[in-house]
């Protein structure tokens, strides 16, 4: 059974990120022009801030030195965090963007945008928002059904509202008078 580069980089720093209490998400090794990339993905459930990321692309670094697994040259390791609008293909990551919105696509066609209100072993409770000042309804959405998930971007999520602030029933001045 042969095994890849990247599988083999995998069983080298996966125990490195984990002792940095991270989850090693993706390894990708790529050919940019005449040099590599290492790119290595981090990710907890508390995040990753900057100074975490600094101390385990430090750790990966002593670690690739002393051995040769990326073979004689030149490369460069970059080490981040998931984007913005990550996709979501394990357990975890659905725990993780709890409350966000996602598109995902399902295997039998078509495709649906709904919030992850919450998250265990068998599938998802979402909320699928109102179209056209309708309310918003909840879904029950399998694991088995998803082919695939993404996390999208709010810029302005118009149903947050601070603990200060009152409720509003969207009514007009006229119709409270």
């Amino acid at each position: 059974m042969s095994t890849t580069q990247s599988e083999r980089l995998r069983e080298l720093l996966e125990p490195l990120v984990a002792s940095q209490g991270l989850d090693l998400e993706e390894i990708a090794v790529d050919s940019v022009g005449r040099r590599r990339v290492l790119s290595v993905v981090v990710d907890s459930d508390t995040g990753a801030d900057l100074d975490r990321i600094a101390d385990v692309s430090r750790a990966l670094s002593a670690k690739l030195d002393e051995t040769d697994a990326m073979g004689e040259g030149e490369y460069t390791l970059e080490v981040g965090t998931p984007g913005a609008e990550r996709s979501l293909t394990q357990h975890r990551h659905y725990v993780r963007a709890m409350d966000r919105l996602v598109r995902f696509q399902l295997h039998e066609g078509g495709e649906l945008v709904a919030r992850i209100l919450a998250v265990d072993e068998d599938g998802l409770d979402l909320e699928v928002p109102g179209v056209k000042g309708r309310k918003a309804t909840t879904r029950r959405l399998p694991f088995g059904d998803i082919d695939k998930a993404r996390v999208q971007v709010e810029f302005n999520r118009k149903d947050t509202k601070s603990d200060n602030q009152p409720e509003n029933d969207n009514k007009t001045e006229e119709e409270e008078a």
